[in-house]
């Protein structure tokens, strides 16, 4: 199985799929829909059959590909996966198609019917599994840019409200921002290490290895602040609200559950390792911004009357937790972090897709305009309590692990921060259970009478995330297994290592008195 090409595989299916869907008639937008969802639950099977084929304790990068592309610049087609990665893009494979069928009769009043809208879900997804499997920089580079082509249009012309094209160009702008610093630190890569393969870049002996200190910073905010708009953090995160809150809630569950995960990966595998000394340099301003994100993001969300707005600002707080994780330099910190980007996916993920139920149902995502639906709903109150509970990271859901891993390996060596961060695990509460409080309890109003609760459809679409957040929250061992050996190569290159227990030289005999090791 290891000669099989899973990645390049699962890269072009979604891409001739949408490809296909595009030249269906517009009258065929129903067929557009069955075979945009037949695709994605066949990506989803390929890359779950990959994911059984990976071996946790062997080679940190597996199924990998290197083909030449462009020889004469030294670019290759360059895909492989860690452990990291593979989780990402088996969240990704999860949630496209979950969001097929929600969005099912979202885009009906459209001009095709929602035919285009279907075809760049599936360009988009071929692009997400694309930027997590290369490991050539310049490849990476192509499909971070690639991806701002589909969303552009999902809000722009499939998105909500009559801002939407605003939305979508300042989503643009901001991402061409990042991606023009990306570029010539990539050049730079590439003049100073004489490659664009990863894996020759990295480590004690890698291409980068001899950069001087000055070129190294300069390399390292090239990257750095183009991830930081993409994931976002403060003050780079004002396009997310925004686009946001003026998309097709299936587009935002793609936006903020997948492609936001691009910046934090990005940070944890470019900015880390191919710059470790600056990284370490850079560790308490990104601390400071990560703390600031954690409260500014959680105090926002707090004020908000729309909630597709509500759980975008939450995203700007929940990523400020993973950059605080990816930058306290532990192995639990990282760990948490990169757990974080996977049960993060889930949570908001069902989060955007309830709310986009309520919108379908009201017309509406403003909270003002509930009250009381869990007396006409119940089921799809119950589904909106246990995905708000997951965001704010309860015990027994599977967001509290991650969260529980970074104050974890971020209090061992920072203190102070990891006091202040836990803020915004107070705010977390107030922001979900307020919002819960508002719009499901209650007296039911006389204009929520014909109020329906989750058809079998959209059980399908939000069920499995529910139970996802509740496996794993219960046993996330298995994740863990598959970032642990990522997550040691990476403190390896940064020569950190974790920092011993206070208590580590005494030892508890059986009768629970303390007395000296041997």
């Amino acid at each position: 199985m290891t000669d099989i090409p899973w990645l390049t595989l699962a890269i072009a299916l979604p891409a001739l799929g949408g490809l296909g869907v595009a030249l269906l008639p517009r009258e065929r937008a129903e067929l557009a829909k069955r075979v945009t969802l037949g695709t994605t639950l066949a990506v989803l099977v390929l890359v779950a059959a990959m994911a059984t084929a990976f071996t946790p304790g062997g080679e940190r990068l597996q199924f990998t590909e290197v083909h030449p592309w462009i020889p004469r610049f030294g670019v290759s087609y360059a895909v492989g996966v860690d452990g990291i990665a593979l989780l990402l893009i088996l969240m990704s494979a999860v949630l496209v198609p979950l969001v097929v069928l929600a969005a099912w009769r979202e885009n009906d009043d459209a001009d095709d019917r929602g035919k285009g809208y279907f075809a760049l879900i599936l360009v988009l997804e071929a692009m997400m599994i694309g930027v997590f499997a290369a490991t050539d920089v310049f490849l990476f580079y192509v499909f971070f840019e690639a991806m701002l082509i589909p969303v552009y249009f999902m809000i722009g012309r499939y998105g909500r409200g009559p801002d939407r094209r605003r939305a979508a160009v300042k989503f643009l702008l901001y991402s061409l921002l990042g991606g023009l610093l990306m570029l010539v630190a990539v050049i730079g890569v590439y003049v100073y290490g004489g490659t664009f393969l990863w894996s020759d870049l990295v480590g004690a002996e890698g291409g980068l290895a001899g950069l001087d200190t000055g070129t190294a910073r300069w390399l390292f905010l090239g990257f750095f602040i183009a991830f930081a708009i993409k994931a976002p953090m403060w003050p780079l995160h004002t396009w997310l609200p925004t686009a946001a809150g003026s998309s097709r809630p299936g587009t935002a569950v793609l936006l903020v559950g997948v492609l936001d995960k691009v910046g934090t990966y990005g940070m944890l595998r470019y900015c880390l390792e191919m710059f470790p000394a600056a990284a370490a340099w850079f560790v308490w301003p990104v601390v400071v911004l990560s703390l600031v994100s954690i409260v500014y993001g959680a105090v926002l969300a707090i004020g908000q009357s729309d909630m597709l707005r509500l759980v975008a600002f939450t995203s700007v707080s929940h990523f400020g937790f993973i950059t605080l994780g990816i930058f306290a330099m532990t192995s639990q910190g990282q760990s948490g972090a990169a757990l974080y980007m996977v049960n993060h996916g889930f949570a908001t993920g069902a989060l955007f897709l309830v709310v986009g139920f309520l919108i379908a149902r009201r017309g509406s995502a403003a909270i003002a305009d509930y009250q009381g639906v869990q007396k006409a709903a119940p089921v799809l109150a119950g589904v909106f309590l246990v995905a708000g509970l997951g965001g704010l990271a309860l015990p027994g859901l599977s967001p509290f692990v991650s969260e529980f891993l970074v104050f974890i390996g971020t209090f061992s060596v920072l203190p102070v921060p990891a006091v202040i961060a836990a803020v915004g695990v107070v705010l977390a509460a107030l922001y979900i259970l307020w919002m819960y409080q508002r719009t499901m309890t209650g007296p039911l109003p006389e204009e929520h009478r014909g109020f329906t609760d989750l058809s079998g459809r959209e059980v399908w679409a939000v069920g499995p995330l529910i139970a996802l957040i509740v496996l794993f929250g219960v046993y996330p061992q298995p994740l863990l297994d598959a970032i642990a050996p990522a997550v040691e190569e990476t403190m390896v290159r940064l020569d950190a290592t974790d920092p011993a227990p206070a208590l580590g030289g005494a030892d508890l005999s059986a009768d629970g008195q303390e007395g000296e090791t041997e």
